[in-house]
């Protein structure tokens, strides 16, 4: 029998998270979108709504969110970095990001005045590069280190970018330590990590403002759609940073009336729930294996946690068989539905859904989360096909079998 999906409902007291909250305002995040509004290859992703599959699934509406087509290189995490990068060039030059877009900080002036610099990062594959390929769109250098286990498809992504790049022998948190390390001994060398701790909380701040460009989209997207608010939201966490990123943009924007939202995290790594069970932030170690390349984190953001465990709903640990589910219904939709192409990390929370609406063994989350008729839903497919192979080995080939026996 395949391993259970395990979950808690959030019952820590809340505490003062004002500061974190602030950090991810409508306005900031109306300043990350007209910063990638500036980049001259930026469109906005598509918000698929599989209106066949939510009436398969009893639900009145189901959007996905689909983070494959941004700027070409298939995932969302270029935002991120992209933006703390930006936001670094800026301060520099004594601007604020605001006052500055990308044709000036690509400028011959610009680099004369800054010389050469060097972001450093660690990453499973989809935030190295995007780092890789803001720093090169920036004029600038960029180091990445990829934990054991890495895809050599999406390191050559990465060296594709122009970045220096390879796999270490080490897990995804000793990974961004060793990263850390070299920025801090290079005099030109910048950290650029999605992930925050004790001394290191504002680039991270930053990048976690940048994903809000997808939280803003999706939600102008969604008026347009007809829908004010929508009454779930399911995201992804690693470290926590997107999941942070999105809790905290739709607190601020519904105060009182958050959606009923559910962090998802691959069993492997699932520092997260844990930590809900806790009631504090802990760490989980070992080699963090999942086919959830991006999700594959041991240790949690501060920022972003201080946010979840004020505002997150429910915590999920997802075991693998969930995302090779979402990856086969999103990639093989019913007729009438856009088909979106997701990958292992990116479609965990369309399992999930799915599992939950049409598993009994899970009607007592189903019925904890208020799932119905009248339910409309909001995901997040955060990579594309970004390991080619290991996509056509889920979907075609049928490893991880989805089905409970």
């Amino acid at each position: 029998m395949n391993e259970p999906i395990k979950w808690t409902k959030n019952n820590m007291p809340r505490t003062d998270c004002s500061k974190s909250l602030a950090l991810l305002s409508i306005s900031e995040m109306e300043k990350a979108h007209q910063f990638h509004r500036s980049i001259p290859q930026y469109q906005e992703t598509p918000l698929s709504n599989l209106s066949h599959l939510a009436a398969y699934l009893g639900i009145k509406g189901l959007f996905v969110k689909d983070e494959s087509f941004r700027f070409g290189l298939n995932a969302f995490k270029v935002l991120g970095g992209s933006y703390a990068i930006a936001k670094y060039i800026a301060r520099r030059l004594g601007k604020d990001i605001s006052e500055i877009g990308y044709e000036a900080l690509v400028s011959d002036a610009t680099k004369e005045k800054l010389g050469d610099l060097t972001f450093y990062t660690a990453t499973d594959g989809n935030h190295g590069r995007g780092v890789a390929w803001a720093a090169s769109k920036l004029r600038q250098k960029s180091v990445v280190l990829m934990p054991k286990g890495s895809s050599q498809t999406r390191l050559q992504n990465i060296l594709n970018e122009g970045a220096e790049a390879g796999i270490t022998d080490l897990n995804y948190d000793d990974a961004v330590r060793l990263a850390n390390a070299r920025a801090s001994a290079d005099p030109k060398g910048v950290m650029i990590q999605d992930t925050a701790w004790e001394g290191y909380e504002e680039i991270p701040g930053w990048i976690m403002q940048g994903y809000g460009s997808m939280s803003y989209e999706a939600w102008n997207q969604l008026k347009a759609a007809g829908v004010e608010r929508p009454t779930h939201i399911f995201v992804q966490a690693g470290v926590g940073s997107l999941a942070g990123s999105v809790m905290g943009f739709f607190a601020n924007l519904f105060p009182g009336t958050t959606p009923v939202t559910t962090i998802v995290e691959a069993s492997a790594a699932d520092c997260l729930y844990i930590s809900a069970l806790a009631g504090k932030l802990v760490s989980v170690g070992g080699g963090l294996s999942t086919i959830m390349a991006g999700l594959a984190c041991g240790e949690g953001n501060t920022i972003s946690w201080e946010i979840l465990k004020n505002y997150a709903s429910f915590f999920v640990s997802a075991p693998d068989w969930v995302a090779a589910r979402g990856m086969r219904v999103l990639g093989v939709p019913l007729k009438g539905d856009p088909k979106v192409i997701s990958g292992e990390s990116g479609a965990v929370t369309a399992g999930l859904v799915v599992s939950l609406l049409r598993r009994d063994s899970y009607k007592d989350l189903r019925n904890a989360l208020g799932l119905n008729a009248d339910s409309v839903v909001l995901i997040f497919s955060t990579e594309g096909n970004t390991d080619p192979e290991r996509f056509r080995d889920v979907v075609w080939d049928g490893e991880i079998p989805s089905f409970e026996r």
